[in-house]
């Protein structure tokens, strides 16, 4: 049984299970002694003249398929992992069964591994061997949230562009897909909806969107008060923090007036995970080449 469940529910079912074929097993036992003398009675249970309960005991073939139903009923319950201290006598759990496929695996493509971890990601780009396992590995564990074609969707970046929110060279993509990223933009309902619209308008105005003008001027003044801090007196962002470059027309969330708002007001929280621990070093280098080439095609991306 999973880790993360409680061990209550592995006895609540070693108890619920054990009573119910200890009571199975009490039922057909009582009907095994049962020995039939004189005529056979009624139970009183009659719906018509032609539909009557009659007591009878089971047919001996009928009773000996119960009993094998228990029997193996019992040993399914005792071998398996996880229920009470006889549970999965022969050493198999579900981690277990992972962790012996995974290891096949890893000794099966551990020699192309090691080849191309021994090259650097922009070589490991211009392969089309290493562009392939790249390829299956994002497909595999990427594409839920860049998708298959790794275009992204709101609130996922797009990764076949030049805009890249950490940095978009080979040591970083790995060290993002190594240790994860924790975006997060704080809440700044505090400015009031009024300054909140300004800094929207002025927002838009620095990638050349419709805006309002008077409030992108005072929008202006409430930016360099409270915004510069992340994303620059510029605009254009701090890629050492993850903070966006809001002068490049690639937006995340959305760049509407509306979104917009609701990002200074309310926020956004973003996470990448770590694949460190699920993929190692090796497979790591070649989904970050994969992903390096998807942006730049001097490395050989199709």
């Amino acid at each position: 049984m999973s880790d993360f469940i409680s061990p209550f529910w592995g006895y609540y079912v070693t108890v619920l299970v054990s009573l119910s074929l200890l009571f199975c097993a009490f039922v057909l036992s009582q009907n095994m002694t049962k020995k039939q003398a004189g005529p056979v009675e009624l139970h009183g249970h009659v719906w018509d003249e032609n539909l009557q309960e009659w007591n009878n005991p089971l047919p001996r073939w009928w009773m000996y398929l119960f009993w094998i139903t228990i029997f193996f009923a019992l040993g399914y319950f005792l071998l398996f992992p996880g229920f009470g201290s006889f549970g999965g006598k022969f050493g198999w759990t579900a981690h277990g069964q992972y962790d012996l496929e995974k290891a096949k695996a890893d000794k099966a493509f551990d020699d192309k591994f090691s080849r191309f971890a021994q090259m650097d990601v922009k070589a490991i780009a211009a392969d089309p061997e290493a562009r392939e396992m790249g390829k299956r590995l994002f497909l595999t564990y990427c594409q839920q949230c860049h998708g298959s074609d790794a275009k992204g969707a709101k609130g996922f970046p797009n990764l076949t562009d030049t805009d890249w929110l950490y940095g978009g060279e080979p040591d970083k993509i790995v060290e993002t897909v190594t240790g994860g990223r924790q975006a997060a933009m704080p809440v700044w309902a505090s400015l009031g909806a009024d300054n909140i619209k300004d800094v929207a308008n002025y927002v838009r105005s620095l990638s050349g969107l419709a805006n309002d003008s008077i409030r992108a001027q005072r929008g202006k003044d409430v930016f360099a008060q409270n915004c510069v801090a992340c994303h620059g007196a510029d605009g254009k962002g701090n890629q050492a923090m993850g903070a966006p470059n809001l002068t490049d027309k690639v937006w995340l969330y959305g760049s509407s007036e509306a979104t917009i708002i609701e990002t200074v007001t309310k926020g956004r929280n973003g996470r990448m995970p770590s694949f460190n621990e699920l993929l190692g070093e090796k497979k790591i280098k070649l989904l970050a080449a994969y992903v390096y080439g998807l942006s730049h095609s001097e490395s050989g991306k199709q």
